[in-house]
């Protein structure tokens, strides 16, 4: 049965010793999504929105949250991203917009978390840049899709229901 790494024997709250293990190439890829009116998702594409160009606010929004996640999560370690990318998928017939990011970085532990923050933080400001017009959007299905390196390899969701 695995163990939290989270905590200690006593049942305390700390931080992963991390010390020990070897640097290695880390990669984690999030996705989320955001349903809205209709409307809402037509202003937005058209760039008809007050505020200015939302999804490209949104994008800078996941990248800089990234780099704030051991800010964020207590326990998380600080770590020097290599690369973040942060992709939209848009999905008119559902009036949904999905954030995808790929986090990597070279080092001792995953950049999981700063990859599902980035995509939490890139839909949090679309809702924010567009509650005016539509305080009923939800946020949807923020999920850990695949990650690579360290000990623990390889890992895809699966994409039939494990996600």
């Amino acid at each position: 049965m695995p163990t939290l790494t989270h905590f200690d024997a006593a049942g305390q709250a700390h931080m992963v010793d991390v010390g020990d293990k070897s640097e290695t190439r880390r990669m984690a890829v999030a996705a989320g999504r955001i349903r809205m009116q209709p409307e809402t998702l037509h202003m937005i594409l058209a760039g008809n929105t007050h505020k200015g160009d939302v999804l490209g606010i949104a994008r800078i929004a996941a990248i800089q949250g990234s780099k704030r996640t051991a800010e964020l999560i207590p326990l998380c370690h600080p770590i020097a991203l290599t690369h973040i990318s942060v992709e939209y998928d848009i999905d008119a017939a559902a009036c949904e917009i999905g954030c995808r990011v790929k986090a990597e970085t070279v080092g001792r532990t995953g950049v999981e978390m700063e990859a599902l923050t980035a995509v939490s933080v890139a839909l949090l400001t679309i809702y924010d840049m567009c509650k005016a017009i539509d305080r009923g959007m939800q946020i949807l299905s923020i999920r850990l899709l695949e990650k690579a390196g360290g000990k623990s390899g390889h890992w895809l969701a699966d994409q039939m229901g494990n996600v």
